[in-house]
Parts: structure tokens; sequence; C-alpha cells
């Protein structure tokens, strides 16, 4: 038999009540005056701090590396102290504000008041402060960020599960937050990647046994400086190649464009202080003078003499002819022979020939531009130390001519030699930002340069090679200098198909001259020591 039996009706769910998200207690306008003045404190002695230690932004790998950790750190407690997101765009901007208060003293283009009047300034305010606003101020800002959310996640305790606006904001933050993480990370590794050489290979493919290939470190005055030394055997003579500028590093410049040097001389390249690997000791500036160069270069020279030898070939360019000159003058014993390219005798009469040269240019082409400038700037020396770089923008203008193929733009070295390993990705920021702000240091200091009155005479073999397209105002003076001047043999050769730099424009004539003629006259018994075939 079947009993229908009632089923009874569920009983009605009782309610649980909801865990309330605990709010933290608000705080008084005395608790959080008090965080904000404890992270102002912070942040001020962090920012001149960093003055103090890296006055030009990041310089050394390590200042990559620091500011980035540091920054990171700061921005957290500077985040957590005061809770609010605000602090994501005060801790950066209040860190430049009191950065650049810490620096003013602190001499160059690149960190002097920014200039957006032409594009040359522009430039050189990348360069000066855009490195350092990605690895100072960026983590500032990751940091505050993440110390913020970490000060409300643990007021507020486990986040309550979210959705719409909210759940989009909190991904939007996490995504920018990783991202922002990531590119950090990726600028940290490129920018503390060094420069390098590689070794002088033999047949075998293997380093050659008595080769050098070395970038090398001498305390110079005191002061670290990078050398690069290259060459097939230690026991071919010495040629020491003084850049020009003043701030020009020709590291990646010279072994680009004439490599073969290497096969018979051991050829020291001298990245002078301030310059490309060795922007880092430009300061401070007011020990970095004219005469301490030329000092630098002797004692380069000296030491260059007791590990391989001497007496070694100096060779200048341009700015390197003065430090070459001078070295020379101060002591032949060390020197075997002078070799000058792009020769620079008086400064001052060379910019002043430049400049009416430049007049007489805007009034024949119309260039109102260029004239109002050249009104504005005045007679050399120029106060505005940006007149110097927009003249030699003029200067193809000026004396055009058809550049050798292997000069052009994209040549072995890539853009001024700037795509060589010997740089490191940092060294490439320092050196185009060295030319700026070392040739503001040194370049007022060249005014009352005349060789025609204070070296009459040099007691080593002197080789002056000039481009036949060189500058009447630099190419005047140096064969008035030339033709008085005394020396135990003197030679003068012009190169056709060359301006300021025959070294490099006509690079492989350049060399066979050292050998062929230098090499010959002045140390016969070893000119063929290490000769290429």
């Amino acid at each position: 038999m079947t009993t229908n039996q009632a089923i009874p009706a569920p009983s009605p769910a009782i309610p649980i009540p909801a865990t309330p998200h605990p709010v933290p207690a608000p705080r008084s306008s005395r608790q959080r005056l008090t965080s904000w003045l404890a992270a102002v404190a912070v942040l001020a002695a962090y920012a001149w701090g960093t003055a103090l230690v890296m006055p030009r932004g990041p310089v050394r790998p390590w200042h990559v590396v620091l500011g980035i950790l540091a920054g990171l750190a700061i921005g957290a407690l500077i985040g957590y102290l005061t809770r609010s997101r605000w602090s994501i765009l005060a801790a950066p901007a209040a860190f430049a504000a009191v950065y650049e208060l810490a620096r003013l003293d602190v001499v160059g283009p690149s960190v002097d008041a920014p200039r957006w009047d032409s594009q040359l300034g522009i430039i050189v305010q990348f360069l000066g402060r855009g490195l350092h606003g990605l690895t100072a101020l960026l983590p500032l800002a990751l940091g505050a960020a993440l110390g913020v959310a970490l000060i409300r996640r643990q007021l507020r305790g486990p986040a309550a599960p979210q959705n719409g606006w909210a759940r989009t904001g909190l991904i939007a933050r996490r995504t920018i937050a990783g991202l922002t993480a990531v590119a950090l990370l990726a600028l940290g590794i490129v920018l503390t990647r060094p420069g390098s050489t590689p070794p002088i290979l033999g047949a075998d493919g293997e380093p050659l046994p008595g080769s050098v290939a070395e970038l090398a470190t001498f305390d110079l005055g005191g002061v670290e400086q990078t050398v690069l030394l290259r060459g097939r055997s230690t026991t071919a003579p010495v040629l020491l190649y003084l850049a020009g500028g003043p701030g020009q590093s020709d590291s990646g410049y010279l072994p680009a464009y004439e490599p073969n040097l290497e096969n018979d001389f051991v050829v020291a390249i001298w990245d002078q202080r301030g310059t490309g690997t060795s922007y880092a000791a430009l300061d401070p500036t007011d020990t970095w003078t004219y005469q301490q160069a030329v000092a630098d270069t002797i004692e380069l020279s000296e030491k260059l003499t007791n590990q391989f030898g001497g007496p070694i070939y100096v060779v200048g360019n341009s700015w390197g002819t003065l430090l070459g000159v001078d070295a020379v003058k101060q002591r032949p014993e060390l020197y075997a022979a002078y070799v000058g390219t792009g020769q620079m005798v008086n400064p001052l009469a060379t910019d002043l020939a430049i400049n009416d040269q430049t007049r007489e240019y805007a009034a024949r082409t119309g260039d109102a531009t260029l004239t109002a400038l050249l009104a504005e700037w005045g007679r050399p020396p120029y106060r505005d130390i940006y007149a110097y770089g927009h003249l030699i923008t003029y200067y193809d203008e000026l004396a055009s001519y058809d550049k050798t193929a292997s000069f052009q733009l994209d040549g072995p070295g890539g853009l001024d030699g700037n795509g060589a390993p010997v740089y490191g990705p940092l060294d490439k920021v320092n050196k185009l930002r060295a030319l700026f702000d070392m040739g503001s240091v040194m370049y007022p200091q060249l005014q009352d340069i005349d060789f025609q009155s204070t070296v009459p005479a040099l007691d080593v073999p002197v080789y002056l090679i000039e481009g036949a397209h060189e500058l009447p105002a630099r190419l005047n003076l140096a064969k008035n200098w030339y033709e008085t001047l005394d020396a135990p043999d003197k030679t003068w050769v012009t190169f056709g198909q060359s301006g300021h730099t025959p070294q490099f424009e006509e690079g492989a004539r350049f060399h066979r001259y050292l050998v062929d003629v230098v090499l010959a006259e002045t140390a016969p018994s070893t000119s063929t020591q290490g000769a290429s075939a």
C-alpha cells in the first residue's frame, strides 16, 4: 500500500552577515602633516646626496644600479609614509627640484638651465637630463606606487572582491607597474654593459701572442682615465693619439677608419679627462686646466714609455695638436717625432677668421637668421658656448668638397665612431655630452694660446699633414707657424681629398705615410719591426 507523505518545505536559509571590510581610522591632520614632512625630509636628503655622488646624473654603470635601486626604496618609503597616490607624482617632482638646487655650481651645458631655443639646446638637455630622468625619477614613481599599495593593503586587510571600474582600475595600475618594472630592469641591464675591444687574432684565429688589445686605466694627475691600447706586437713603437675637441673621443673612430695602424704601432688612443670613456673624471672642473691637460699628456707618455719602451710618436688632431706641441716642447726626450693633423696655432685668431668668413657667407646667401645670430653673439670669444657648436654646422658650407667614400657618415665606425664596441651604451651617451661639457670647461682657457710667439722651435722632427680643403682660418695660421718653426727636420704634406681630419678621410694613405716616411726617417732601425706586408 502506497502512503502519501507530505514533504516538508525547506527551511528558509539563515542569512550570514557579511564580514565588513575593515576601514582604517582616519588620521588626524597633524598625523598627515607629520608623515608628509618626514617624507619630504627623506626625499630631500636623498636628492642632495645624489647630487654629491653623481652631479651629472649616472655616468658610471654603478650609478645606474644605485639610482634605480635607491629610487625604488626611497619611493616606496615615501609612498608608505604618505599613504597618498599623489606621492607618485610629488616624489619625482620634489627630487628634481632639490637635485637641481644642489648642483647649481656644476659647470656645463648639459647641467645648465635648459635651452629650448635651438635643436642643439634640445639635444643637450636630452643627453644631460633625459637619461637621469629614466634612472632616477621613474624608480621613485614606481616605488611610491608600491609603497602606497603596501600600506593600504596592510591597513585594509585582504582585498575585497571588486568589479566594474574598480577592478579595471586595479588591473590597469598593476599592468603599468609591471611594465615599468620590466622597463627599468631592461634599462639597468643595457646601461651597465661595459665597452670592450676585441683581441688581435693570429692566422689560426686565436689571440696573437705578444699582442696587446685592452681598455687600460691610467692614473693621470690623480684621476683615472681610459686609454685604448692595440698592437700586434708590444715591441713595436708606440703611437700616442690625441683627439680633437676639446671633448672629442676617437677611441672608436681611429680603429674604425684605419685599423691597420695597429700592425705597425702600439696605438694608444687616450680618452682625455672628461671625454668618452673618461667622462666621469670631468669633475671637479676647477682642477681641469689646460696646464693640467698638458701635464697629463706628459705623464701618460712617461707611463707608455715605461711599459712599452720609447721614444714614442705623438699624433695630434685639432685640439690634440695643442697638447702635443706643448708636451713636446716641455719634454722632447720622450718623443721620436711630432705629427700634426688639422694643426691649431691660435684658437682665438682662428675663431675671428671663421667669424668673418661666416658673416660674408650669411650676407652672400641672404641668410637673415644667421646674420641675426652673428650680431647677437658678437665677436669671439663668444660668451654663449652654443655659438661655437652652431657655427660648426656651417663649416661644410664655408669650404665644401666631396668627401672620400670611407669618410661618409655610414662608414665602418658608424656616425662619429659611436657604434664601436669600445663604447658601452652609457659611454655612448657620455661621449656625446662630453663634447659640450668638456668643451665648455676647456675651450675658454685656450684664448691666449699663440704658438707663433710661444713655440718658435721644437727639438724633434715635425710632420704637418694638412687637408687641401681645410678651412683657411686654420690652414693659413698653421702654414705661417710652420715656415718660421725651427726643428731638426720638418715636413709639410698636403692630402688632396681631406679637410680637417686627413687621418680619417684618407686613412690608408695616412697609415702608409707614417710607416714609409715618418718611421723610416726617424727610427730606421725599428721602422720595419712591426711593419705590415
